[in-house]
């Protein structure tokens, strides 16, 4: 009955947007992404919301951080239309995306285990030698993603004198490998430079240290969000009945 009273509460735009420092135009996109019920309206065409609606905000505004915008407004569109077995679904991919980049990052972390800190020898004095196509075979990316690393200075193989074929040595397999773990972590090239050319320098991996401790929180803060945004969920279709 307390919910029945409260949904009758005539709400404005303005007074969502005021709550959450949104533009009145933001609230009116979310009705219309159906992140947002539908609103009713007064004789004049004017949309009046209630507290439901102020819920869902709160609700979307909630699952944004844990899940990003696209998912959170599939969540929220499924759960307007009654089809709160979708909305689950996607919570479930979420949680199963994020279970797969903590699995990188282990990944990531055993590959920087198992890497020696690499020197680079002087020229003539290069450690071991494999060209572009069984590299990336054995990395399971095409030769071209290597070229286009190439490119952004990721990895720096020479090339042979006579044929003109690259050739990588030790230390650009492993350039390449942490190119690789880096770029499947969701680090973009011209982050990841950097950090590579931090490693050729140091002549080891000490420099990756801080980007793995920042790839850890930003993963810990997404599970914390994800949990802030189930128990907005939970709240929103407690009072949606």
């Amino acid at each position: 009955m307390g919910t029945n009273l409260q949904s009758r509460v005539r709400l404005r735009p303005v007074d969502l947007a005021r709550e959450h420092g949104l533009s009145t135009q933001a609230i009116r996109n979310y009705e219309e992404a159906g992140i947002l019920p539908v609103a009713r309206r007064t004789p004049h065409g004017y949309r009046t919301y209630t507290s439901l609606h102020a819920g869902a905000l709160r609700t979307f505004l909630a699952l944004l951080p844990g899940h990003g915008h696209r998912t959170a407004t599939s969540i929220m569109r499924a759960v307007n239309q009654g089809t709160d077995e979708e909305a689950f679904r996607l919570i479930d991919e979420s949680h199963a995306q994020l279970l797969d980049d903590r699995r990188t990052l282990q990944a990531v972390e055993r590959a920087l285990g198992d890497l020696e800190p690499t020197t680079s020898p002087g020229p003539g004095a290069r450690s071991g030698a494999t060209f572009i196509g069984p590299l990336a075979g054995k990395l399971g990316i095409r030769p071209a993603t290597l070229r286009k690393w190439e490119g952004a200075g990721l990895v720096r193989p020479r090339r042979d004198p006579r044929t003109g074929y690259r050739v990588y040595d030790d230390a650009d397999v492993r350039d390449a490998r942490l190119a690789h773990q880096l770029r499947r972590g969701g680090y973009l090239l011209e982050q990841i430079a950097p950090l590579i050319a931090q490693v050729r320098a140091a002549g080891g991996l000490e420099p990756l240290e801080a980007a793995l401790s920042d790839w850890h929180g930003r993963l810990s803060a997404r599970g914390r969000a994800m949990l802030t945004g189930a128990a907005e969920l939970e709240a929103y279709l407690r009072e949606r009945g």
